[in-house]
């Protein structure tokens, strides 16, 4: 029997091993960062808000979930604790679109969320393996961790697997 959902939140994760899934709605200009170990079955998934934690004004509170560079590294952290190997961790990603007409590259958060999780992804020498990203529409995630699918739905697009 599969185990239920965990339900990750806008600027959180969660990680899980063997059976369930993880699921998280609402991707507007938001990424998910799906995380998997093949070999051990323990995998993650992040919503991440923004690229950047070095906007947080030094000796502010910070929620470290909310941004590329902290959250994928924190999750990996925490996999590694659960017995993940590094070496056989693959990345899924999907979000990061452009949900209001701007012509002000500033204001178009999706594109820099994603250019943010790929960079990160590739400091942590994590390989990305299948995507889903830009254009103009939501999405809601769903990661199995058992075969490391990651189901994506739109209601404009209907459903893609990666």
């Amino acid at each position: 029997m599969t185990k239920p959902s965990l339900n990750v939140g806008i600027s959180d994760w969660k990680v899980n091993k063997g059976e369930g899934s993880i699921v998280t709605y609402a991707l507007g200009s938001c990424v998910g960062i799906c995380l998997w170990d093949k070999a051990s079955l323990i995998g993650g998934l992040s919503h991440i808000m923004l690229p950047d934690s070095k906007s947080v004004a030094p000796g502010a509170a910070m929620n470290r979930m909310k941004f590329a560079d902290t959250a994928i590294p924190d999750m990996l952290t925490k996999m590694l604790t659960m017995g993940a190997i590094k070496s056989r961790v693959t990345a899924k990603i999907a979000g990061g679109a452009q949900m209001f007409q701007t012509s002000n590259e500033k204001f178009n958060i999706g594109d820099r969320n994603v250019a943010a999780v790929k960079d990160a992804l590739r400091l942590l020498q994590i390989p990305i393996v299948a995507s889903d990203t830009g254009l103009n529409f939501g999405r809601t995630v769903f990661f199995y961790t058992e075969d490391g699918k990651m189901e994506v739905k739109s209601s404009t697009k209907g459903v893609k697997i990666l």
